[in-house]
C-alpha cells in the first residue's frame, strides 16, 4: 500500500506570505497589484497607556480628594456644640424650675399643701358635725366646729378659711341636706370666718368678741326663721309672746301696774340672745388661744395681757 497518502503536511505557525504566482498573467483590465506580493506583517505593538485604554475624558467623581473643592466644615461641630449646650441649659433650667417648685418654699408645693390642708379640715369638720347631729351630741362638740376654719385662716389667709367653710357646707349639703348645711353656716361657719379674719389681722379681742357675738346672734335668728318656714309656724312670735307673758306675770307679782310693750320685749329678747352668744364666743376665744399656743402658733396671735399673765 502506498503510505504516502497518509502523510500529513506540517505547516509553520506563520503562514507564508500571500503572493501571486509568476505564472499568473496580469489582467490588463485590473490595476496593478504589485503591493500584494509584499509580505504581510503583523501590526506593531503599541504600548498601553491610560489614554489608549480610556479614550473618554475622566469622570470627575474619580478625581482624587485633593482635586475636590475643600469645604469649611469647622462651623458644623461648633453649631452642634452650641445647640447641645443650649439644650443642656434648657433642660437644666427646667430641672431647676421643677426643683424650685417642688421645694418646701416653692410656690407649687405651698399651693398643694394649702389645698390638701383645707380639704382635710373641711372633711373633718363636716364629718364631725354630721355625726354630732345624727347622735344628738351637738351641744357637747359645738365649740369645735369653727376650729378648722380658724386654723386655715391663720395658716393660709382669709381666703383659705372661706374656702374651708364653703367646702364643709357643700359636704354637709351632700350628706345631710340643705337644712343642716344652712344651720352649720349660720351657727358655726360665719363665726369661724369672722374670728379667723380678725385674728389674722391681729385685731383686739374686745372687737373680735363683739363682732363674733353679733354674727352668731344673727345666725341664731336666721336658724329660727328657717325653722319657722319649715314647720309653717312663726316661732319668733311664739318666743316673744312667751317672754311678754312672763314679764307681765313678774310685774304683777311685784305690784307694778304696767304692761311692757312689744318693743321692750324685742329689746329684751335681742339682749338675751346677744349675751348668750357673747359668752359662747368668749369661751371660744380662750379655748382656741390655748389650743394654738399648744400647737406652737403663739407668734401669730395677739393675746390680751391678762391671758398672757395667766399663761
Amino acid at each position: 500500500m502506498n503510505l504516502h497518502l497518509f502523510k500529513t503536511h506540517h505547516y509553520h505557525h506563520h503562514p507564508p506570505p500571500f503572493s501571486i504566482p509568476k505564472t499568473t498573467l496580469p489582467n490588463p483590465s485590473l490595476p496593478s497589484l504589485h503591493f500584494l506580493s509584499l509580505p504581510v506583517s503583523p501590526p506593531p505593538r503599541v504600548p498601553l497607556s491610560p489614554s489608549t485604554l480610556f479614550p473618554f475624558p475622566p469622570n470627575p467623581i474619580s478625581l482624587s480628594t485633593r482635586q475636590l473643592p475643600k469645604f469649611k466644615t469647622s462651623r458644623v461641630p461648633k453649631v452642634l456644640a452650641q445647640v447641645r449646650s443650649n439644650e443642656n441649659e434648657h433642660n437644666s433650667d427646667d430641672l431647676v424650675e421643677v426643683e424650685e417648685d417642688l421645694a418646701i418654699d416653692g410656690a407649687v408645693y405651698q399651693k398643694t399643701l394649702r389645698l390638701v390642708e383645707c380639704s382635710m379640715f373641711a372633711a373633718v369638720s363636716g364629718l364631725a358635725y354630721f355625726l354630732s347631729t345624727s347622735l344628738s351630741i351637738e351641744s357637747y362638740f359645738g365649740c369645735f366646729f369653727a376650729l378648722p376654719i380658724v386654723i386655715s385662716s391663720l395658716r393660709w389667709g382669709v381666703a383659705a378659711g372661706r374656702k374651708t367653710m364653703v367646702a364643709t357646707a357643700m359636704l354637709l349639703l351632700v350628706l345631710s341636706g340643705p337644712v343642716k348645711a344652712l344651720t352649720y353656716l349660720l351657727m358655726h361657719g360665719l363665726v369661724g370666718v369672722t374670728m379667723g379674719t380678725l385674728w389674722r389681722l391681729r385685731a383686739n379681742w374686745s372687737l373680735s368678741i363683739i363682732l363674733c357675738a353679733f354674727v352668731r346672734a344673727l345666725g341664731a335668728v336666721g336658724c329660727v326663721l328657717i325653722s319657722s318656714f319649715l314647720i309653717s309656724e312663726n316661732i319668733l312670735a311664739l318666743i316673744t309672746v312667751n317672754i311678754h307673758a312672763s314679764l307681765s306675770f313678774l310685774v304683777t307679782t311685784v305690784g307694778i301696774n304696767a304692761i311692757p310693750s312689744m318693743d321692750v320685749i324685742y329689746l329684751i329678747f335681742g339682749t338675751l340672745v346677744f349675751l348668750n352668744c357673747g359668752f359662747f364666743v368668749v369661751l371660744l376665744h380662750i379655748l382656741y388661744a390655748l389650743f394654738f399656743i399648744r400647737l406652737g402658733m403663739k407668734a401669730s396671735l395677739k393675746l390680751p395681757r391678762w391671758l398672757e399673765k395667766a399663761i
